[in-house]
């Protein structure tokens, strides 16, 4: 079994620890403040304590402390371990600590899901030099973990691109199902939602990418009148706004490359 560490025992950090002490791993974790520790898990009194001894580190602290984290417990770890931080850190930040000076191998995980309901089959995305023992340990417990090349930050990059359509996604989502509640419309706007997020994906994307340059300038107006309107009903229109603002954008844009055309 694994001597394993994990910093942050907050409900993911907490998740995982319970989840390993399950699969007959021992277990130490640290946090400065978590009310309470997993059952079976040893807490240590600092992170450095934590550490020693170590097979692997999974820190899952938030991306403040990931700096920090890591030149407290880096030092401290023996060679041929593993140290895994899954805070939300920049793919610049990842690629900073990977370069501390360490005998551990460093990785870098994104998680592309969210804990609390999926639990330790989240699925993972990893790189750098430790990523093969993160998988090791945690796709036996459930875990989709998909190891992509290059050095720590290249999973965070992934994994911020993805947000960028995940959580872009999920507000208008929230903004538009909102105000078709306002309206008294809410069934008919859910609907078309469901028919626009079905069918061939690939083929939405290219009318996406080919029909909004296009029409920007339409478009920008008719998303001025539906944040208008949005006002009307009492709904926040941030992303009605905003999509509004990227239109009127791109319709400047395209009128100088429309005239070097000419």
């Amino acid at each position: 079994m694994t001597a394993c560490t994990v910093i942050g025992l907050g409900e993911a950090g907490a998740t995982y620890a319970a989840a390993l002490t399950a699969a007959g791993h021992t277990v130490t974790g640290f946090d400065p403040v978590a009310p309470t520790t997993p059952a079976g898990v040893t807490r240590a009194a600092t992170a450095a304590e934590a550490c020693g001894g170590a097979d692997i580190v999974l820190v899952l602290t938030g991306a403040g402390a990931a700096r920090a984290v890591a030149q407290e417990c880096l030092p401290v770890l023996p060679a041929g371990s593993c140290y895994a931080d899954f805070t939300s850190s920049s793919p610049q930040a990842m690629r900073e600590l990977g370069q501390l000076p360490s005998r551990a191998a460093f990785a870098d995980v994104a998680i592309l899901g969210p804990v609390p309901t999926q639990g330790v089959r989240t699925p993972l995305m990893v790189s750098g030099p430790g990523s093969r023992a993160v998988a090791e340990l945690l796709s036996p417990l459930g875990a989709d973990v998909e190891i992509v090349d290059g050095e720590p930050g290249a999973a965070m990059a992934h994994k911020l691109l993805r947000s960028v359509l995940m959580k872009g996604l999920a507000s208008v989502v929230v903004e538009a199902v909102t105000a078709g509640r306002a309206a008294g419309l809410e069934d008919w706007i859910r609907a078309q939602i469901a028919g626009q997020l079905a069918g061939d994906g690939q083929a939405v994307i290219d009318r996406f990418l080919t029909g909004t340059a296009k029409h920007a300038v339409r478009r920008s107006k008719e998303m001025q009148d539906t944040a208008s309107y949005l006002s009307d009903l009492g709904v926040p229109a941030e992303m009605t706004s905003a999509s509004a603002a990227a239109l009127t954008r791109m319709a400047q844009e395209e009128v100088p490359a429309a005239a070097a055309l000419r």
